[in-house]
C-alpha cells in the first residue's frame, strides 16, 4: 500500500517542492541579512551640544554592540581588521589611544608611569597633539592637572569617551565592512573543519 501512495506523487509535485524549500532558506537568509543591517543602521550618532550621545537605542541592541565591541578588542585578528579600518576612515588614533592606556593601567612603577603619562598627553591630549582624540575642554584640563601626581585612573574619563565614540559609531560601521564580514567568514568555515 505505502508504494502505491507514494507512486501517485509525480515528479514535478516533488520538483515544486524542492523549489519552495529553496526559497523559504534565501527568504530566510535574506529576512536575517536584512534584521542585522537594521541593527547596525538604529546605531546612529547625533550630536547634542559637545557631547556624542546615542539617538534611541534599544537596550537589546545596545548590549549586541557593546559585546561586539568587547569580542572585538579581545580577539588579536578583529583588533587587527578594526585597526586597519580605523586607519583607513583615518581615526586610528582611538583606538590606539585606547590601547596606550590600557598598557598605562598595568604599568607599576611611579616613575614609568609619569613618564608614560606625560607621553600619553603630549601624543593624543594636548591640542597640537600629533594623534589628538576627541575629547572635551574639561576633560583635558583635569588629564593636564592629574600630570602632576599621575595615577592609574587619570586617563579614564577620555578613555571611556572614546570608547563609547567607537562602540556607537565605528563599530557599527566596521561590521558592515568585507574586512570584517570576511574575517567573520573565515573564522566560521575554519570553526567546521
Amino acid at each position: 500500500m505505502p508504494k502505491l501512495l507514494f507512486s501517485k506523487i509525480r515528479f514535478y509535485e516533488v520538483k515544486d517542492l524542492m523549489q519552495n524549500v529553496k526559497r523559504s532558506r534565501r527568504t530566510d537568509i535574506v529576512l536575517n541579512r536584512k534584521r542585522h543591517k537594521e541593527d547596525i543602521q538604529c546605531l546612529t550618532v547625533q550630536k547634542i551640544g559637545d557631547e556624542t550621545q546615542p539617538s534611541k537605542l534599544s537596550w537589546k541592541t545596545e548590549h549586541k554592540l557593546r559585546s561586539t565591541m568587547e569580542k572585538i578588542l579581545r580577539d588579536k585578528k578583529y583588533l587587527a581588521a578594526f585597526h586597519a579600518f580605523l586607519r583607513s576612515e583615518f581615526s586610528e588614533e582611538n583606538i590606539e589611544f585606547w590601547l596606550a592606556c590600557e598598557d598605562f593601567k598595568s604599568t607599576a612603577s611611579p616613575d614609568d608611569l609619569r613618564r608614560k603619562a606625560k607621553q600619553i598627553y603630549q601624543e593624543f591630549i594636548q591640542p597640537t597633539a600629533s594623534r589628538e582624540i576627541n575629547v572635551d575642554h574639561h576633560i583635558r584640563e583635569k588629564i593636564k592637572k592629574s600630570l602632576e601626581k599621575p595615577t592609574h585612573s587619570c586617563f579614564d574619563e577620555a578613555q571611556k569617551h572614546v570608547y563609547l565614540l567607537m562602540e556607537r559609531d565605528s563599530c557599527p560601521r566596521f561590521l558592515n565592512s568585507d574586512s570584517y564580514l570576511s574575517l567573520k567568514h573565515k573564522s566560521r568555515s575554519l570553526w567546521y573543519i
